[in-house]
């Protein structure tokens, strides 16, 4: 006997006049605040300077926004938003896009690397992937809050009723398969970094991050929905759907980075201006 779950959750948590906050910003925010924290505590760890972490802060946050709105203004909506470009700043709306944010923070990064840090970009990213992984994964719940981004029809017994879309029959909560994925890819980071001393290899992270978010995407696109229906032609075309496409060049590049890490030396950093306040010598008596 089947199980079937009926998922009608609202996606709003609590309205305060015109003023809705909403399970998809909440994981943003949570994300945000936990990735710069881990941050902070890798930054503590190899001593760079605590000054360094605003910045980087506040280069993600619009990379973010920024890069995944016009990943899919660009990728997936182009027809549409070059006859409305008015609606390209309403994020509200809806419509991000992972592979857009993905180069918009390697763009902020590498403008971090060169402008701040002055050090290889390979330093910077290392750290910033781990966390990113887990707001990869805080970002998917919100697209379950939200009833949107599921799969196809099943028969298996956890599959999802998505009422507010009204569906009557159980599809794939594709939502929560990449979810768990990035959630244990997460914790593969977290312990590449401090318990393996992976970021004494450069290019090690991002490239295992690559391959660990954009792999189980494209496998897990094979069962879920197309998001615009231009999708359809290009599935009849090439057999892929235009997320897979866009996922096997990251895949390409995480393996060529992480066989690149394993064959080259480690190297470690050292920094003049550490992060711990240098206490003040006491007087002699």
């Amino acid at each position: 006997m089947l199980t079937q779950i009926y998922w009608d959750a609202s996606p709003v948590i609590f309205s305060l006049g015109p003023i809705a906050v909403r399970w998809y910003g909440l994981a943003f925010a949570i994300g945000f605040v936990v990735g710069y924290n881990i941050v902070a505590a890798m930054f503590k760890h190899e001593g760079a300077p605590e000054k360094w972490l605003g910045i980087l802060l506040t280069y993600v946050v619009v990379a973010t926004i920024v890069g995944a709105r016009l990943g899919h203004v660009f990728f997936y909506e182009w027809d549409y938003y070059s006859q409305h470009p008015a609606e390209i700043i309403q994020i509200w709306n809806g419509g991000l896009a992972s592979h857009g944010g993905t180069i918009g923070n390697f763009i902020a990064v590498c403008l971090f690397s060169w402008f701040v840090s002055k050090k290889p970009v390979s330093w910077t990213l290392d750290k910033l992937v781990v966390p990113v992984a887990l707001v990869a994964a805080l970002i998917r719940l919100g697209n379950l809050m939200n009833s949107e981004i599921y799969g196809s029809y099943t028969d298996l017994p956890w599959g999802f009723i998505f009422v507010r879309n009204g569906e009557t029959l159980p599809a794939h909560p594709t939502q929560i398969y990449e979810a768990l994925c990035y959630l244990l890819l997460f914790g593969l980071l977290m312990w590449m970094y401090w318990r393996r001393n992976a970021e004494e290899r450069p290019w090690l992270i991002t490239g295992i991050f690559f391959i660990g978010i954009f792999l189980p995407r494209f496998l897990i696109e094979y069962i879920k929905n197309v998001q615009v229906e231009s999708e359809l032609r290009m599935i009849a075309d090439y057999g892929m759907n235009l997320g897979q496409m866009l996922s096997v060049p990251f895949i390409l590049l995480g393996i060529f980075l992480t066989v690149w890490a394993l064959v080259h030396p480690r190297q470690h950093w050292t920094f003049p201006n550490r992060f711990a306040p240098e206490t003040t010598p006491s007087r002699k008596k």
